[in-house]
């Protein structure tokens, strides 16, 4: 899958995904009345986060909102901040994956630049499902403990009778919808972070070396050539005259018999 396929296919998931936690975060069915033991009833009641409703058998449905905030568990509470941070940070991480979009070219954004915007929104979406995730099921682990202590309620007394008639709640169709979208921006937050490193230019870390050849120094030049090594103090700076082919080092001293040994 090319780069720009793979961050693309992220960011639409991602987008889908946080569409998802909204519309989960809105809903008012977390919790549904459980209809095992009154399947005809004249009411039906469902909660969500924000507010309680009551369905009649006649189709009309009233909602009453929370209107206390120290009142509620501090586990729905939880909840609400979870789901919360998740939206916040799927909306950042859109808005930064836009810009980050390899299709897209703004201005002279080069591509390490775009590099790190795409793995800045691949975390935001991870943490951003991870947080909606994390909410749905404390909300669902928190609807399954009221749901067996309501059922010890109901069947506790002299004989097996039932002695009291509760209400009990179950999984809600915002619980299924929030695991599948917390799911979904998570997966696209892992794409993005995939698309980062075809984003990333290579980087070679191999440096220029400068290589002298040790031998000999070879000055040519009309009717001969001179040959002298490139150690000690005979290195120089030769000049060649105009009028012929002399060097500087042409005028030297002739050859001693010290020169041989």
């Amino acid at each position: 899958m090319s780069v720009t396929a793979c961050q693309g296919l992220g960011f639409v998931v991602s987008l889908i995904g946080l569409a998802g936690i909204i519309a989960a975060t809105c809903m008012d069915q977390w919790s549904t009345q459980d209809l095992y033991n009154n399947p005809v009833t004249a009411v039906f009641n469902f909660q969500g986060l924000w507010r309680s409703c009551v369905r009649e058998s006649s189709g009309f449905t009233e909602c009453r909102g929370y209107f206390t905030l120290l009142g509620l568990p501090a586990m729905l509470q939880a909840v609400r901040a979870l789901m919360i941070v998740g939206i916040v940070l799927g909306v950042f991480g859109i808005l930064v994956s836009i810009f980050a979009l390899k299709c897209i070219r703004i201005g002279s954004m080069d591509d390490p630049a775009k590099a790190k915007m795409t793995l800045t929104s691949g975390i935001l979406f991870i943490i951003s499902g991870i947080c909606a995730i994390i909410g749905v099921s404390v909300f669902a682990n928190m609807l399954v403990t009221n749901f067996w202590m309501s059922t010890a309620n109901m069947y506790s007394g002299m004989g097996g009778m039932v002695q009291t008639v509760q209400t009990r709640y179950t999984f809600g169709a915002a619980l299924f919808v929030g695991w599948v979208a917390g799911g979904l921006t998570l997966i696209g937050g892992v794409m993005m972070c995939i698309a980062c490193r075809g984003l990333t230019p290579d980087e070679s870390n191999f440096k220029a070396v400068s290589y002298h050849a040790s031998g000999q120094n070879v000055a040519y030049r009309p009717g001969g050539f001179k040959a002298s090594t490139g150690f000690g103090s005979n290195i120089r700076n030769k000049k060649i005259y105009d009028g012929g082919a002399r060097t500087e080092d042409d005028e030297q001293s002739p050859p001693s018999k010290y020169d041989y040994v």
